[in-house]
């Protein structure tokens, strides 16, 4: 089973603060482990809330708002990592993705570049990676996507591919399918899905391939540990890809 493990965000990101050298060497001897025995898919990180575009559909009209701002309604349903020029590229494409969906709410946030956390000089020509995520309205968590709006996605999706826009894309399984762990100090409090909510804006994501959610439980006290032991994370499976 793929399951998409999500850390919050936390005051050190949303002050934008570089994680320290020690914690990179943790993370990093974690990661390659993941990558060594096969279990690691990929994954990204995102700074603060003031580097982030949060897009409103209500009623045919699109309201943006460019942060910093407060987390809200942060329940994934999807995420798209997207490859373009510019911020309002991508909010041009965010704006024909979340018309599909109706009433609903996007967010874009660039996710982590080497250079970003200190490791080398930013190539002259490097593109902007950013990460769509759609939030998941009580349509989608009912299952209840109607087979047009998946044929419009899906035609969206093969015309950002073409574009050289779409570097991946992941639909997460309704939150009734997931595990959030609450850690604080090392103790651990599980809640069951469904999430009515979650107001604490993801701060980056690992997707990686365990036998069950009881084995992506276990892994996740591992990650807790070397983030320090307080720390919130979303395990949801990932539907088929």
């Amino acid at each position: 089973m793929r399951f998409l493990m999500m850390h919050k965000n936390d005051r050190h990101t949303e002050a934008g603060e570089k994680p320290t050298p020690e914690f990179m060497a943790r993370m990093g001897a974690l990661i390659g482990e993941y990558v060594a025995s096969g279990r690691f898919l990929g994954g990204e990180g995102l700074g603060g809330s003031a580097t982030r575009t949060r897009l409103r559909f209500r009623d045919g009209r699109c309201t943006v708002k460019h942060g910093p701002y407060a987390g809200e309604h942060e329940l994934p349903a999807a995420m798209l990592l997207l490859r373009v020029k510019t911020r309002d590229e991508a909010i041009g494409w965010a704006e024909r993705y979340g018309k599909i969906l109706g009433d609903g709410e996007i967010e874009l946030g660039p996710v982590h570049e080497p250079w970003d956390l200190g490791f080398g000089e930013k190539p002259a020509e490097a593109p902007l990676r950013v990460l769509l995520i759609e939030k998941a309205e009580a349509a989608y968590e009912a299952g209840n996507r109607s087979a047009k709006q998946k044929a419009e996605l899906t035609r969206l999706a093969t015309e950002m591919r073409k574009a050289g826009v779409l570097s991946s894309a992941e639909e997460l399984e309704p939150s009734t399918k997931g595990k959030r762990l609450v850690f604080t100090n090392h103790h651990l409090r599980v809640i069951d899905g469904p999430f009515t909510e979650s107001k604490e804006l993801i701060g980056g994501f690992a997707i990686l391939r365990f036998e069950s959610m009881d084995e992506a439980m276990t892994e996740a006290r591992r990650y807790a540990e070397v983030v320090g032991g307080t720390v919130e994370i979303d395990l949801r499976p990932l539907a088929d890809a």
